[in-house]
């Protein structure tokens, strides 16, 4: 350690402290395996006459996260030893997957991780490697993605981001679609990740009959932004569904015609449309708008909310309780903010199921890390304590139970056969 802190000895890398330190250790425990095996000692008069001994050792070298050691594995005369501390075939030490896995899932390209561990770590990998260690994430990524769901989701919120994905020769503008839904106890859940390859109405219709394979009964509440075919899709399926358009959304839609300079008289111009106590109200206010000096200036603006108005009433239907679940989108956009900021250095992605496998490692990743703040600042008071709540997964929605109890005044006929 003094050699170390003068400078003399690295910690990693080639004839470095900690990879000499894995190679003794891990060297002993394959004596050790050996021994456990032929049942003595090495040296032992016990072993004398026995049908099988010690035959050397061979060199292997293995990649682990303090870089490549080079280690003498013990041999046996009939060949029949099989170590399980570096097992036959194997060329990474525990931990190096992991740390792979992470990297990936924090944005990084094959290439990039090729280069960051033999930066880092002084160990080499091939890109191949580096896939296939990338590429068996897909097991658990096609059984999340299969796993059986509640029944029922009082509310279901779907938002897209858009991906660059390979498609032959070419790369084009894709839509990863997230599904979150709230189960009865408030509770939201990722519940899939799509990738929009062909038309809206069919795609939807795909979706739909997914989530219904998977267990799920009914839905009460879509909120999503005006998706094309996907309301079709969602009263084929669950014909009492309500759709409702994120008003955030709408609102965004309409500022787009909008220059600066009046953008915020046209905000305030339109606030009392959605922010009206019944459907009748907010219909007055957009005539009030569309005859108005700003709205005869955009026209444009008027139309997107009449385009929008049948996706747009029902909100006002409902209680404050529950306008403030549906109004928007956002619980799952504060989600894709985070996403796009990992998939936004990575060009394009070769396949859809990258694009997928990535997301769901993402969400993972993001969950797993304010969960480990989390636990730092367990125990202390709650004015000290500055870890994140949960993301998306496992969040609880806020003020649900007045909102359950009002959608349950709603929905008496498809809520009550769960709730008693």
């Amino acid at each position: 350690m003094s050699q170390v802190d003068e400078g003399g000895v690295a910690l990693t890398g080639q004839g470095g402290l900690l990879p000499e330190l894995v190679k003794a250790v891990l060297e002993r425990g394959l004596q050790a395996e050996m021994t456990g095996h032929l049942g003595y000692e090495k040296g032992d008069a016990a072993g004398r006459g026995s049908p099988n001994s010690r035959n050397g050792t061979s060199t292997k070298t293995i990649a682990t996260e303090v870089g490549d050691v080079d280690l003498a594995v013990p041999r046996d005369r009939n060949g029949s030893f099989e170590p399980r501390l570096v097992p036959k075939g194997s060329r990474r030490a525990g931990g190096l997957d992991e740390i792979i896995i992470s990297l990936y899932a924090g944005g990084m390209t094959v290439r990039d991780i090729q280069h960051h561990l033999q930066r880092t770590y002084g160990t080499e990998l091939s890109h191949e490697t580096i896939s296939k260690i990338t590429d068996a994430v897909l097991e658990e990524v096609t059984a999340w993605q299969s796993r059986p769901l509640e029944e029922i989701y009082p509310i279901v919120y779907l938002d897209a981001l858009v991906v660059k994905v390979r498609d032959g020769h070419q790369v084009r503008n894709k839509h990863a679609h997230i599904a979150v839904g709230v189960d009865l106890d408030g509770i939201k859940h990722v519940l899939g990740i799509w990738v929009q390859a062909g038309e809206g109405a069919k795609f939807w219709a795909g979706v739909c009959a997914e989530l219904r394979n998977r267990g799920v009964k009914d839905v009460l509440i879509v909120c999503c932004d005006g998706l094309p075919g996907l309301a079709e899709a969602i009263e084929a399926t669950w014909p009492s569904s309500t759709v409702q358009t994120c008003t955030v959304h709408l609102i965004r839609a309409a500022m787009r015609f909008v220059p600066y300079a009046d953008r915020n008289k046209v905000a305030a111009a339109l606030k009392p449309i959605y922010t009206a106590p019944t459907p009748e109200a907010a219909e007055t206010a957009l005539l009030e708008f569309a005859e108005s000096d700003l709205g005869r200036k955009y026209p444009p603006t008027v139309k997107t909310w009449e385009n929008a108005w049948k996706r747009f009433i029902p909100f006002l239907e409902f209680p404050p309780e529950v306008q403030r679940i549906i109004y928007t989108t956002n619980s799952i956009e504060s989600l894709n903010f985070q996403l796009r900021k990992i998939i936004k250095n990575r060009g394009h992605f070769p396949s859809d199921d990258a694009v997928i496998r990535l997301l769901w490692l993402a969400i993972r990743d993001i969950e797993d890390k304010r969960a480990r703040k989390r636990a730092k600042d367990k125990g202390k008071p709650p004015t000290q304590r500055t870890a994140p709540p949960r993301l998306v997964e496992g969040a609880t929605v806020h003020g649900w139970k007045q909102a359950l109890g009002a959608l349950a005044l709603h929905f008496p006929d498809r809520l009550d056969g769960y709730l008693n």
